[in-house]
């Protein structure tokens, strides 16, 4: 999969990408009806923060019906949107080579990914001799074939899976699109090693956390100070953590909160790439986007608990207090970043760094369909953490660690 051609990239601005983002967009457009979108919507406007944010429906999905994109742009932040919904369509309606049987089985014949290190469910034990549905992909760090459990490939959630399912802690982690299959396997690896370091983060201690606020005047990027200073102008505290971990690539998370209203929503994000202006700047937008999708009650998974009075009051004490109690003393030039001009040594270098810290698969499963042309991946990396937003986060062998190093 890594001599899939050469994908050179021509987008700086924001992002990076093979082709500016509103030619993506118009690609990927006359596919609509074929991923059942029936809307794009601007939601810009909601909210007094004014970054670009939209909704793209998908009434029939066999998962989530509604999915956000955000960016500096309305192209930008289009082309997010529909690319979420388009590789989760294709996480909805994977066309694989599969095999039933139990690890046992397979390990005899195949090499099969490390499951002890993959996303467990709480209170439940593998079992290597029970049957189940394991899908091929490839090591990414041997460049050989791999299988690894179906669960944690697809994405459909409105009906009960095959045999033996419910076995890990399945979500839409690593699942990502791109113009390329290179460019998407970047995004994935982007978004393993992201959820990686905010369950880690979360785990650390308060002082540990405290040293890490990012000095936003440090930041030097023009889209990243754009942002804050909108951010800002709309009255809002930010708080902005350097959550970079041992993988070396840069990440942050940030944290919003209203100065105006006192039961307004917060805002969370997360962003993590080689080059720390793009980290930044997909966590800024993204709590914006966090916070509109509240504003909106667009989402299945939000209640209404989340909008009562004690619920909105805690939220915004406990996320103002973790910003005013710590000094923002981490300068944006100390946090590593790298650049590269193409996809091809960008996942080198992402692969590269997992395999520094030990962790020997990298695999990736690729879901494009050739009538569509539409390059879509799903990653998984035995030994990440899983997202701790997961409903049944069970803590992995980093996060223990992490969880020792408190005591």
């Amino acid at each position: 999969m890594l001599n899939s051609g050469f994908a050179h990239k021509s987008f700086f601005f924001g992002t990076h990408r093979l082709i500016e983002p509103h030619a993506t967009f118009d690609r990927v457009k006359p596919f609509f009806s074929d991923f059942g979108i029936t809307r794009v919507a601007n939601l810009s406007g909601l909210d007094r923060i004014g970054l670009s944010v939209v909704m793209v429906c998908r009434p029939n999905a066999r998962s989530s019906a509604v999915f956000h994109g955000k960016g500096i742009d309305l192209p930008s932040a289009k082309a997010s949107g529909v690319m979420e919904a388009i590789e989760t369509w294709h996480a909805e309606h994977a066309e694989l080579p599969l095999r039933f049987g139990s690890f046992d089985e397979l390990r005899a014949r195949f090499q099969v990914c490390d499951v002890d290190g993959l996303p467990a469910l709480p209170n439940v034990m593998f079992d290597r001799s029970r049957p189940l549905l394991w899908a091929e992909g490839r090591n990414l760090v041997t460049d050989r074939p791999i299988w690894v459990p179906f669960e944690l490939v697809h994405a459909i959630s409105t009906v009960s899976g095959p045999p033996s399912s419910n076995c890990f802690a399945a979500g839409t982690n690593g699942l990502a699109s791109g113009n390329h299959i290179l460019e998407a396997m970047s995004h994935a690896l982007c978004e393993v090693i992201e959820r990686d370091a905010t369950s880690l983060w979360r785990r650390g201690r308060a002082t540990e956390q405290d040293g890490r606020r990012l000095d936003l005047s440090s930041v030097d990027d023009p889209a990243c100070r754009t942002v804050i200073e909108r951010l800002d102008a709309a009255r809002f505290d930010i708080g902005v953590f350097d959550i970079t971990t041992d993988v070396g690539v840069a990440a942050f998370q940030c944290l919003i909160v209203d100065r105006v209203e006192e039961l307004g929503h917060i805002g969370t994000g997360a962003g993590c790439h080689p080059s720390r202006e793009i980290a930044l700047l997909r966590a800024l937008t993204e709590a914006a986007q966090v916070r509109m999708t509240y504003i909106l009650g667009s989402r299945e998974d939000i209640t209404a608990a989340d909008y009562a009075t004690e619920t909105l009051r805690g939220r915004n004490i406990a996320t103002g207090d973790m910003i005013q109690r710590s000094a923002p003393t981490r300068s944006f030039t100390g946090v590593p970043t790298r650049s590269f001009e193409d996809f091809n040594t960008e996942v080198q270098w992402l692969v590269g760094r997992l395999e520094a810290i030990g962790l020997g698969q990298v695999i990736a499963v690729d879901l494009t369909k050739d009538e569509l042309a539409i390059p879509v991946v799903r990653v998984l990396v035995p030994g990440l953490e899983g997202s701790d937003h997961h409903p049944f986060y069970t803590q992995g062998a980093r996060a223990r660690a992490k969880a020792r190093d408190r005591r």
